[in-house]
């Protein structure tokens, strides 16, 4: 009863003028952001901040929760349209949905994109409205050890990432571990492998090395084979082949799943949205009746991700409003807001102010409804720049990456990342090594190494296989691990 009456609380809070008008610009603007490569959701939370300062705080907290929402599904555009994720929680969704885009079924991918994130959310916020104070226990009841395993049973989604094969696959992840070594020691007051460049001692800076490997890398060997040049028939687009509703409807438990995956990985503080849509992906993959279609076009492959990545929308909010902990670096942004509005996060804002608690889960409610229809009015719109020739689109893109690796930190090195990374992407794919584990290794390889040495700074390595949440996610890892070899020789 309590629910009920905290959630009419929140309608009342909610349904003025302001929240609703802020509702759907934070919509609008979400999706431009996520489709803009460098701007990922905190940086386009942020980018709003100052615009809530002469707002109630409803209205503000609804403005930056519904650019946080669809800032992860515009991601997905520029993932399927053009090879390049406009967001670190993209970067599974180009597994598949580029290859449908090649095919000619952009529509089909955009379709799927759109359904699996509004489900992804709407499973999200529901759960934000039910579980919130019992899953916030569960996640701040984990320990370096725990983190630890989390990122290890990311690394596990090797195997299904490696393609025809494994070995290359670990080379490429090995060589992201490697490389997210650059910068300060986790423990230790010196930094490592910097070469005396001042800029590396805070590390690579992901976001531009995200766009270099996926964007240029695609463009780079794209010039080399010439492809720029040709009107490649598969480009061709037929607006008429809508995706059937019955293929989405036998996606359901699926997403259904990745959604609750992503929900509850998103409570994790620090796992994040971007591991959520990789475990997401994984499990997708072994589940499947048909694997071997992952990473040549699988509409599975993309509905996965997506439910991931917006589910952890409404997970990161757990941990950020029962108890003022940041879930995500969105909601680290989030957290200024409501201390600007005087608001602090925690047990005492839901028993002081259970309206605007409540308020700010209704407006997460009908923001994906929002950005359903919003995205839908696009679809054609995303097509006809996939449409468009690749000796006018390159250059676009090329603009649009060193934009964005530039204003992450308003630095021309973090451009020279991007290439760097684009060259590296070119020269991994005239190898045919895979791009997806080198992003896997740098964005697991600080959460190992760091949660690694303060467990083993502590002197009891056996309590990695004595507390019951580490043992069963190493166990689940190692089943992970497993699965598609064993499915492999099954089918032989």
């Amino acid at each position: 009863m309590d629910i009920l009456h905290n959630l009419y609380l929140g309608l009342q809070e909610f349904g003025q003028f302001l929240p609703i008008l802020m509702m759907f610009i934070g919509v609008v603007v979400g999706i431009i952001v996520g489709v803009l490569p460098g701007l990922s959701p905190s940086i386009g939370v942020a980018l709003m901040l100052p615009v809530t300062f002469g707002l109630d705080p409803i209205s503000a907290l609804v403005l930056l929760v519904s650019v946080y929402l669809s800032s992860n599904y515009g991601g997905s555009i520029t993932a399927i349209a053009i090879n390049t994720p406009g967001t670190p929680g993209a970067v599974a969704t180009t597994f598949d949905g580029y290859e449908l885009t090649k095919q000619g079924k952009p529509l089909y991918a955009l379709m799927t994109s759109l359904t699996a994130s509004t489900v992804g959310g709407l499973v999200g916020t529901i759960i934000l409205i039910l579980f919130s104070v019992p899953l916030a226990r569960v996640a701040l009841s984990f320990e370096s050890y725990e983190y630890f395993a989390l990122g290890v049973f990311g690394l596990t989604i090797i195997s299904s990432l490696a393609g025809k094969s494994p070995l290359k696959g670990f080379i490429a992840s090995a060589l992201g571990l490697l490389l997210v070594t650059i910068g300060f020691d986790t423990e230790l007051p010196f930094s490592r492998f910097t070469m005396g460049i001042a800029e590396l001692s805070d590390g690579i800076e992901f976001i531009p090395a995200l766009i270099g490997l996926f964007a240029l890398g695609e463009i780079f060997y794209s010039i080399e084979k010439g492809d720029y040049l040709e009107k490649t028939k598969k480009a061709k687009v037929d607006l008429s082949k809508t995706l059937p509703v019955g293929k989405l409807m036998k996606m359901k438990a699926l997403m259904l799943k990745s959604s609750i995956i992503g929900t509850l990985v998103g409570t994790i503080p620090g796992a994040g949205g971007t591991i959520a849509t990789f475990i997401a992906y994984d499990n997708a993959k072994n589940s499947s009746k048909e694997p071997e279609k992952f990473g040549k076009g699988s509409l599975e492959g993309v509905a996965a991700p997506e439910a991931a990545n917006n589910g952890s929308v409404g997970g990161a909010l757990v941990p950020l409003l029962t108890l003022g902990i940041p879930g995500s670096a969105s909601t680290a942004v989030l957290i200024g807001a409501l201390m600007v509005h005087k608001l602090n996060p925690g047990p005492e804002l839901f028993e002081k102010d259970p309206g605007l608690v409540y308020g700010i889960f209704i407006s997460l409610f009908f923001a994906n409804i929002v950005m359903f229809f919003l995205g839908l009015a696009g679809n054609k719109l995303w097509i006809k720049i996939i449409s468009a020739p690749k000796s006018l689109l390159y250059p676009v893109i090329l603009a649009l990456s060193f934009i964005g690796s530039y204003f992450i930190n308003n630095s021309i090195f973090d451009v020279g990342i991007c290439i760097s990374f684009g060259m590296l992407g070119w020269i991994l794919k005239r190898g045919d090594f895979p791009t997806a584990p080198v992003v896997l290794g740098l964005i697991l390889g600080k959460m190992i190494e760091e949660n690694l040495r303060l467990s083993l700074v502590k002197g009891n390595w056996t309590e990695f296989f004595t507390r019951p949440g580490s043992l069963i996610i190493l166990s689940l890892a190692v089943v992970s691990f497993f699965i598609p070899y064993l499915r492999k020789r099954l089918v032989k």
